[in-house]
């Protein structure tokens, strides 16, 4: 079976945003207009040819983008950002993918390979005027394999291997060069130099099922080379920070997964998933280009960290859901700092109506707002600590119907 897909999309971002800088001998206003029109152009071509005991499925991907971005600054007076902060620049990337993958099953065993191989070119066009950073781009030509493995011992319990390599490629805003405020003395920037993220991923796991429920296990090692993040630092005599994207070498987490099921009763049922690990970064270095050239240099660090997850599903008369989960994020570590602990609850209800073919539904995420992401940061001469407040808590009320 053959199918192929030809999806063209535009996205269209006209912001206008301003800064007004008081103090006591002055006021100053700064305002930016930025217009950025997005062209995405993907086509598919999908094969699967079924097999005895399997399938083979192959295929092409390609994807066009391209980005032009004008960014309009007019500096207000004593503007502590450079007068040439705003300009044109054009993202370009073309990205041809070729894969392949082949998967068995039988009573005992199951494997599942595969392969993805990428070639990019990027190209990022800055506007010649500006007083740093230039055109710049890059390409390069990666495998991504994956591999999983299971024999099963009986019909409840399994064991299992699994390895893979994945990709994080630089989106457009981590590169664009215009700086933009994050706070009044924090200023943050792209980098035309980042380059991709590689991540490698290692499992070994145990599942065992049992009647209305099921436990698996599992360790795992990940490995992220070339680490995006940000980086701050400070120039002599300024009391901004510039954060700026950056590759921060290699860093791991090494730890082991617990996912507990369970039917309760014949109205409700719970998962459990546990998650602790050691997250370390190696030593590095960095240099931030903007506004001018310095270095900044880390040591290894360490830290060990883990997430808990409830999730409970309850079966109401009426043919009625509630679902309620509950997260808890323990305090982690990130290049220069660490982010604090959090937690959030959502909720939900749904009721099928017009004999199952309709259903009303309201969900809410956050409900207690306390999905803040925390930080503290310390860099070259500067500490300071975030409170970042994201769009988490919102209510959603719904209708859908199945013809």
């Amino acid at each position: 079976m053959i199918n192929a897909g030809l999806n063209y999309t535009f996205h269209r971002e006209d912001e206008k945003y301003f800064f007004t800088n008081i103090l006591p001998t002055y006021t100053g206003l700064d305002s930016f207009k930025l217009l950025s029109d997005e062209h995405v152009a993907d086509l598919n071509i999908d094969y699967v040819q079924p097999l005895k005991t399997g399938r083979f499925e192959t295929g092409l991907k390609l994807r066009i983008r391209e980005i032009p971005t004008n960014m309009q600054f007019k500096p207000g007076l004593n503007s502590p950002l450079d007068v040439n902060a705003g300009g044109k620049a054009t993202y370009r990337e073309t990205i041809p993918a070729l894969y392949g993958n082949y998967i068995f099953e039988n009573d005992r065993y199951e494997v599942e390979a595969g392969m993805r191989v990428e070639y990019v070119d990027l190209q990022y066009e800055v506007n010649a005027s500006h007083p740093v950073y230039e055109s710049d781009g890059y390409n390069y030509l990666q495998p991504f394999p994956n591999l999983r493995l299971a024999y099963k011992l009986n019909e409840s319990n399994k064991f299992s291997a699994f390895y893979s390599r994945r990709v994080d490629r630089p989106n457009e805003v981590d590169i664009r060069i215009f700086p933009k405020y994050d706070d009044a003395e924090i200023i943050k920037v792209g980098n035309p130099d980042l380059r991709p993220q590689f991540t490698s991923t290692f499992e070994l796991g145990y599942k065992t099922n049992w009647q209305g429920g099921y436990l698996y296990t599992a360790a795992y090692h990940k490995l992220m080379d070339a680490t995006i993040t940000r980086i701050g630092s400070t120039i002599p005599g300024s009391n901004l920070i510039y954060n700026i994207f950056q590759n921060a070498g290699r860093s791991y987490n090494t730890g082991i997964e617990i996912v507990f099921s369970r039917n309760f009763a014949k109205w409700g049922v719970a998962n459990l998933n546990l998650n602790g690990y050691k997250n370390t970064i190696d030593a590095f270095t960095v240099i931030n280009e903007y506004p001018e050239r310095n270095v900044y240099t880390s040591q290894k660090e360490e830290l060990f960290s883990g997430s808990i997850k409830l999730n409970t599903l309850f079966r109401l008369p009426g043919k009625a859901e509630a679902q309620i989960t509950g997260i808890y994020l323990a305090p982690d570590l990130i290049p220069q700092g660490k982010t604090y602990s959090r937690f959030s609850v959502d909720a939900g209800l749904k009721k099928s109506i017009q004999q199952g073919r309709g259903e009303i539904f309201v969900n809410a995420t956050d409900l207690l707002n306390t999905l803040e992401i925390r930080r503290e940061v310390a860099g070259n001469g500067f500490r300071y600590t975030s409170d970042d407040f994201l769009e988490t808590q919102v209510i959603r009320l719904g209708y859908s119907y199945k013809f």
